[in-house]
């Protein structure tokens, strides 16, 4: 059995290792290659355990490495029949490993397509301006669902300036835009539901925000803490508020120290599209004819200095 693993691994060496090695010496490059192709697989073999570590593939995958180490021991030590059924199962591996990690492949897919890095490296803003339609649409079905039952609410959709030390007044919480989430955060005598909640980089970043109060004069004196909470923060950024009134069930917006009372659902997505996701689509589209200014003036220059 020793001289059997003896042969083994001669041959393995004579066949593998010192073919690459004589390779090298003929073709240095191929080590590039090599050092290339064996640090890709070992960066994918690292997000694939990452992705399923926390989930019940990881299960699945202890199971496999465990057969592998099965089959691979059983024909070390000539166990023929036990090996055969084992290389038997691996051959369907590849299909049983696609059935079973179906779930969690989807998944991997989906962030390797959905990540803003790549997006904005090649240029697809355009899934950036569908995720924040998507949680506008989300926010308005959780702003007339907490109307319908009179339920106060103070929405903050955070814009170009940054308000961190508003949402470092709440509870921290990065969580995908959900209209049932927001519904619930509201619930009266639940903890999170005094305060507002601020949506920033289509997350909900906080609750229980403390906002700024307006003290202008001119503000009505009817309204509530929270129309003046809305008027204070749209004041001191150019974030747009939602309030829900708890009297009447009416939806308010603020924005730009301004109130619209009684707004519509139809009017209020307008709003929020308008001065978001326009304003957003006409931001990238300056910065690409920047970028495009820029680069024609630097041709021009490396032109001039050539022509020189």
């Amino acid at each position: 059995m020793i001289n059997n693993i003896g042969i083994m691994l001669n041959n393995f060496y004579e066949q593998n290792i010192l073919t690459y090695l004589n390779l090298w010496k003929e073709y240095p490059i191929k080590l590039i290659s090599l050092i290339l192709d064996v640090a890709i697989v070992i960066f994918l073999a690292y997000q694939l355990l990452r992705i399923v570590k926390d989930s019940r593939a990881w299960q699945l995958v202890k199971g496999i490495a465990l057969l592998v180490a099965a089959t691979a021991i059983s024909k070390i030590l000539n166990l023929n029949i036990l090996n055969y059924l084992l290389s038997r199962i691996m051959n369907w591996g590849v299909i049983l490993i696609i059935i079973i990690f179906q779930p969690e492949i989807r998944r991997a897919l989906e962030q390797l397509g959905g990540t803003n890095r790549f997006s904005r490296f090649f240029g697809f803003d355009k899934d950036i301006i569908t995720k924040t339609k998507e949680d506008i649409y989300k926010i308005v079905i959780a702003v007339y669902e907490l109307a319908k039952s009179n339920t106060g609410a103070l929405i903050v959709i955070e814009r170009d300036i940054q308000i961190k030390d508003i949402i470092a007044t709440g509870i921290p919480m990065d969580s995908e835009v959900s209209p049932q989430l927001l519904v619930n955060i509201f619930v009266p005598n639940t903890p999170l539901h005094d305060g507002a909640v601020v949506v920033s980089n289509n997350k909900i970043a906080a609750a229980a925000c403390m906002l700024p109060l307006a003290s202008d004069k001119d503000i009505a004196k009817e309204l509530g803490t929270r129309h003046r909470a809305g008027i204070g923060i749209s004041k001191e950024s150019d974030s747009i508020a939602i309030i829900v009134s708890e009297e009447t069930g009416k939806v308010s917006v603020a924005k730009d120290g301004t109130l619209i009372a009684d707004v519509r659902e139809d009017v209020l997505k307008k709003i929020l599209i308008s001065n978001i996701v326009t304003k957003r689509l006409d931001k990238a589209k300056d910065n690409n004819e920047k970028r495009s200014i820029k680069n024609l003036f630097k041709h021009k220059e490396s032109t001039e200095v050539n022509n020189k």
